[in-house]
């Protein structure tokens, strides 16, 4: 496999390939397989539920912990705590990266879905601005950064966990990470859309809102069980002669080019994510004048393709290759998005919304089902963990975490409703190119010396 080729001539890494191939892999049986990728994938889904039901409540949220006169003021801060939070992504990143490098990625894991329960647990409990004043929006704060700090190891941690237990189909299970993200975001526009329909006004601005988070903390300690009753990955074990050679910040001081490379590429996933699937309801309620439930219902579309195609797209890409799959997905989102937008803005129907939504859902599974497997064999296994976490954390960060506060300011600023697709074609461009960087090195890696 070629992306295997190019890790395995990492020049500055010479023990990393063979470490990996002298690494004995038992078969695993179809029930061990199902509780690797369910352990996974659970806290990336934890994460995305928590990050939207956040985002969808947003304005709700504003009122109830940063009130003010002004609600376009009281939303902005709102948004812009979720975005703060995402500060703390590359800490998390470097901290919990290193120590999955270190103790393993069981390791990782199970400290970080402790960190993201003790977040989701405030935001259900937490009291409002009438109740305790000033100290309301300062502890949600606090919540969101140790929320964001967990994060930042999640993603690193557990698609080395996927990918270290099956050599032959990397892309198929590590593409359940994203499909998790299309089940999260399927619930949690489900409870937009129920929440809103369901209760008046008052209900849902007292307490309503809070149900959602009372749900992911239900669901984290089930997430923690599975994964303390996990077994360590074999090409780590095989890795941990090494791991006393050199510690992993050293190890990891080579790998700058692919890093910058990594955060390149979760650059379009994602800006899908946080403009196209977060800040659409939004989008559509204040700018295309929507019913909110219409365009809670339309992200469920755009999570169920996502949930149902990136495990498609994970397996089609051990067949075709990943950069072939992600490089033409990028291209045709830079092509279509800003016509598409267009004729959103001319067509201001839910039945418009759907159609842009359909399309969007479908690019997001066909870019982000291959692209775990692709960002781990960028790395060697020593330094797995830390970089596809600082990675991936350093992506969202730039890219997403500020992504609705940005757009939705330039379209306050300009009046230009168009911003999302600028943004989104921005990403798509910056995609393109990494994929290209990496593809010719892959290319010039399999040439003969």
């Amino acid at each position: 496999m070629s992306e295997q080729a190019y890790r395995a001539t990492d020049a500055q890494n010479p023990t990393a390939a063979n470490a990996e191939s002298a690494a004995s892999k038992a078969p695993l049986s179809k029930a061990m397989i199902r509780r690797i990728v369910f352990s996974s994938s659970i806290g990336n889904a934890l994460e995305w539920f928590d990050f939207l039901v956040y985002g969808y409540f947003a304005t709700v949220i504003a009122k109830a912990f940063f009130p003010s006169h002004d609600e376009w003021l009281s939303t902005m801060l709102a948004i812009g705590t979720f975005g703060i939070s995402f500060l703390m992504r590359p800490l998390g990143a470097i901290v919990l990266g290193v120590y999955g490098d270190r103790k393993g990625r069981k390791a990782a894991l199970t400290l970080a879905i402790l960190l993201m329960m003790v977040g989701t647990l405030t935001m259900a409990v937490m009291p409002t601005y009438a109740h305790i004043g000033i100290a309301a929006p300062l502890l949600i704060l606090l919540a969101r950064l140790v929320q964001g700090f967990a994060v930042g190891g999640e993603f690193g941690s557990a698609t080395a966990f996927m990918v270290e237990h099956s050599e032959a189909r990397r892309g198929y299970y590590a593409s359940w990470q994203f499909a998790s993200q299309g089940l999260a975001a399927i619930l949690a526009a489900s409870f937009g859309s129920v929440l809103n329909a369901w209760l008046p006004q008052p209900e849902l601005e007292s307490w309503g809102w809070r149900i959602p988070f009372v749900f992911g903390l239900l669901v984290g300690p089930v997430g923690y069980y599975i994964r303390s009753h996990l077994d360590e990955t074999p090409e780590f074990l095989a890795m941990r002669p090494a791991r006393k050679e050199s510690a992993p910040a050293v190890s990891f001081s080579n790998q700058w080019l692919n890093l910058l490379l990594a955060v390149g590429i979760v650059a379009q996933s994602t800006v899908g994510v946080y403009v196209l699937q977060l800040y659409m309801p939004l989008y559509a309620v204040k700018q295309l004048h929507l019913p909110a439930t219409a365009s809670f219902a339309v992200v469920v579309l755009n999570g169920g393709l996502q949930f149902i195609l990136s495990p498609v797209m994970g397996a089609l890409s051990d067949r075709l290759g990943r950069i072939r799959i992600m490089l033409g997905t990028s291209i045709f989102m830079g092509v279509a998005i800003y016509p598409m937008f267009a004729w959103l803005q001319t067509h201001p129907t839910v039945a418009s919304l759907v159609v842009l939504q359909a399309v969007a859902g479908i690019l997001k599974a066909a870019y982000s089902g291959p692209m775990p497997a692709l960002m781990s064999e960028i790395f060697p296994t020593r330094v797995r963990s830390t970089g596809l976490s600082i990675g991936y954390a350093l992506g969202v960060t730039l890219f997403g975490g500020f992504a609705p506060t940005i757009v939705e300011a330039f379209i306050h600023v300009t009046g230009d409703k168009l911003a999302p697709s600028y943004y989104v074609l921005l990403a798509a461009v910056l995609s393109g190119v990494s994929l290209a960087v990496v593809a010719y090195r892959m290319r010039f890696a399999r040439r003969p010396a």
